[in-house]
């Protein structure tokens, strides 16, 4: 990795500088299963692995209805102090809105 005075913490080369420079912040997290976090990133490593605190977890449950065209979606939310993401479910992470 190249670096130059002063711009050496703010550089992206690589997908996961991204969620390095995302650490102690929170981010949005898009898992396999209709599954949705919204957390502080505390840890990660080369798998997506990730360890996140202050969790909204976010559920979405497609029910289809027998015989008839219908169906209705629920939505479970619940809030987790501290959670283990195991990388393999990972399919989306978005760092934190940085304003210029």
């Amino acid at each position: 990795m190249a670096q130059t005075a002063g711009t050496s913490l703010l550089m992206v080369e690589e997908p996961l500088d991204l969620v390095r420079l995302s650490l102690d912040e929170r981010i949005y997290v898009k898992l396999r299963g209709d599954r949705e976090l919204r957390g502080r990133l505390h840890a990660y490593d080369q798998h997506l692995n990730m360890i996140l605190g202050e969790v909204e977890e976010t559920t979405t449950i497609v029910n289809v209805e027998d015989g008839s065209q219908g169906q209705s979606i629920n939505t479970v939310n619940r809030k987790v102090p501290m959670l283990f993401v195991r990388g393999d479910g990972v399919i989306l992470v978005s760092p934190p809105s940085r304003s210029s």
